[in-house]
């Protein structure tokens, strides 16, 4: 029976990492059996369960066993990020003639919200409906250096068809930018069982925005035919991830931030992924104009995860549905300005079956 239960991990609480706030993590249970548990520290997805072709049902989504990995320093695993999901060029832009200056926290660029960001906040969270979580954050004017007082809310659902529904809705008080998404890692062979290379991957993107050395976009939209960025057809991800190619040199692999076909704003296919093994599908649908395909390459081994596991390089793959990077430098990308009085409002759908 559908369901939402909620369990306080005092693990979790943290004085030094969340100011004292407590944090909760919820789990949604669908009819046949497929869970989904979400914490209120980063709205982070922290497990999902679902069943392979023999009705085994294992967790595919990076991650630990307990809240003090994820206080810890870890490479985002399920988690919501926010302000600014991606990479921001020299942690700084120029909105209605005022230069905003971010923290920088990859080299000299500002990733995924900055030092903090909301990967770091702790949501307030209200069950909704038979199986879905609510979760909200106001972020202050100011915060990480981003302008206008911003209130944030995560919906998550999972659905008795076994989808795992993400929807955002943001509203801010001044003008200001923002780009969430949700930064799991999928293994759908079951985490830490290995590395991902065997996962066949459709990405329905006939292009992809090349970046510098130092993974920031070019502004080039350039196509994907002839390149190891075709996915246009399955192709295994260790067929071409270590090809003689500079785009493939710059991100040690693929993450590399690909345009999804058709109409922004409108929910639509943006890559499904099979492994062979278990017969697991992953398809992701979005209303967002691109998907970052990210193969885990900065994974080194240093991070134990669930069950202390080592996560070894490549033991991941993630699909972040998400507005373009650095696109507050680039007027020829989509905006990602939110003016005050506006909605933001953007959803992504994991779905799950088998073959």
């Amino acid at each position: 029976m559908s369901q939402t239960r909620r369990q306080a991990i005092q693990l979790l609480t943290v004085v030094a990492a969340t100011q004292g706030a407590p944090v909760d993590l919820y789990t949604l249970k669908n009819a046949s059996g497929a869970e989904a548990a979400v914490s209120t520290y980063g709205a982070t997805l922290v497990s999902l369960k679902v069943a392979d072709r023999a009705g085994k049902m294992q967790d595919v989504v990076l991650g630990f066993d307990s809240g003090q990995g994820y206080h810890g320093d870890h490479p985002y695993f399920g988690a919501t990020v926010g302000r600014y999901g991606n990479r921001i060029a020299k942690g700084r832009f120029t909105l209605n003639g005022i230069e905003y200056k971010l923290a920088t926290n990859n080299g000299p660029n500002a990733l995924h919200g900055g030092l903090k960001g909301f990967s770091r906040a702790v949501w307030e969270a209200q069950p909704i409906g038979k199986n879905g979580l609510k979760l909200t954050y106001v972020s202050k004017d100011g915060e990480e250096g981003y302008p206008g007082t911003l209130t944030t809310t995560v919906e998550y659902r999972l659905t008795d068809a076994n989808e795992l529904r993400i929807s955002y809705l943001a509203s801010t008080d001044k003008d200001t930018v923002l780009n969430l998404t949700n930064h799991s890692y999928f293994n759908l062979a079951g985490e830490g069982s290995g590395d991902i290379l065997s996962h066949e991957v459709q990405l329905y993107c006939d292009r992809f925005t090349p970046v510098d050395s130092i993974l920031i976009p070019t502004g080039e939209l350039k196509a994907v035919a002839g390149t190891p960025f075709d996915f246009r057809s399955p192709h295994k991800i260790g067929e071409r991830i270590d090809a003689d190619h500079e785009q493939i040199k710059f991100g040690g692999g693929y993450d590399h931030n690909f345009v999804i076909n058709g109409q922004a704003g409108t929910l639509r296919p943006a890559a499904r992924v099979k492994e062979p093994t278990s017969g697991r599908i992953l398809e992701v649908l979005t209303t967002e104009p691109g998907v970052q395909f990210y193969t885990g390459n900065f994974l080194d081994g240093s991070v134990k995860g669930k069950g202390g596991k080592a996560y070894q390089r490549r033991y991941g793959f993630c699909l972040e549905t998400q507005h373009f990077p650095d696109s507050p430098n680039r007027p020829q990308f989509p905006s990602t300005t939110l003016k005050a009085g506006q909605k933001y409002q953007s959803t992504t759908v994991y779905k799950f079956s088998r073959a």
